[in-house]
Parts: structure tokens; C-alpha cells; sequence
């Protein structure tokens, strides 16, 4: 593992877990990952951001590539020089339009809140939030990647 010397040691290689695609798993992945290496060494800040993206990914791998079908979904985890680098994979269905959504917030963000619909902004969170997100599908599996900015 690469590493820079304001970042805290990690363990040696990636953390990765392969679970079932289903919302109960998503859950322990995600307990299990904040309090393992090497989320348990970041801030509580960088800690808490990689909770929601990480949450928002594997909740729309649940939802939208595993409707109707179950699957496994596989996470590795990371701790390298640019911040931490994270690598999902599924066999779910493949994102429309074989890429990442656009993320864009309504066109008219000053609408009464009741007139915003329910989802639609995790995308945007994601973009936000990461670097170098990158989408591809390949021989029946999802693949994305990207890297969290660490302090």
C-alpha cells in the first residue's frame, strides 16, 4: 500500500468484503467497514462522508441493478496517497445508458420543497464528494471506481 506520511497507516492491501445485494447486508457491510481498517483511523468528518457515499452507491446497487433478482456486490477498500480509493463491483443490471447519472440538481432549486422529488440528488452527493468516479461494464458486471478526498 502506497501512503502519505499526514495519512495514518493502513493495513497491508485493500480491505474488501463480497456480500449478498440485498438491503440487510448493505447495512453490516457498512458497520462492518466504519469500524475496521482503514475507515477506523480517519477522522470522524472523512469517516462520515465515506459512510454516505458508500451508502448511497451500495443502496442504489440494491435498488436499481439488483430490482427483482439477488446478486453479490464486492467492495475494496483502500487507503493510498490521493485519499481513499474504492472499488465496487456487481452483476446486477447495468446503469441506463451505460454510464454514471448525470447528478444534476432540479432546474429550479428555489421550488418549495414539496414540489422537489424524493430521490434523485444521490448522484449529485456522489459526484460532489468523490474524485476520478469512473463507470464501466464488463462481461456482465458493473464495475465503478473512485477516490475520497482524506483530510
Amino acid at each position: 500500500m502506497r501512503s502519505r506520511p499526514d495519512l495514518p497507516a493502513g493495513p497491508e492491501g485493500p480491505l474488501t468484503l463480497a456480500f449478498p445485494g440485498d438491503a440487510r447486508s448493505v447495512r453490516r457491510a457498512l458497520r462492518h467497514v466504519i469500524a475496521a481498517a482503514p475507515l477506523c483511523t480517519l477522522s470522524d468528518a472523512d469517516r462520515g462522508t465515506t459512510e454516505l457515499v458508500l451508502a448511497e452507491v451500495l443502496n442504489n446497487i440494491v435498488e436499481h441493478a439488483y430490482v427483482g433478482c439477488t446478486g453479490r456486490i464486492t467492495l475494496s477498500l483502500d487507503l493510498c496517497a490521493s485519499g481513499l480509493a474504492v472499488r465496487i463491483t456487481d452483476d446486477g443490471l447495468a446503469m441506463p445508458g451505460g454510464a454514471v447519472p448525470s447528478g444534476l440538481l432540479p432546474t429550479n432549486p428555489a421550488a418549495p420543497a414539496a414540489t422537489l422529488p424524493e430521490g434523485g440528488f444521490g448522484w449529485f452527493l456522489i459526484k460532489s464528494l468523490t474524485r476520478d468516479l469512473a463507470y464501466h461494464r464488463k462481461e456482465g458486471r458493473n464495475h465503478l471506481s473512485f477516490t475520497l478526498p482524506i483530510g
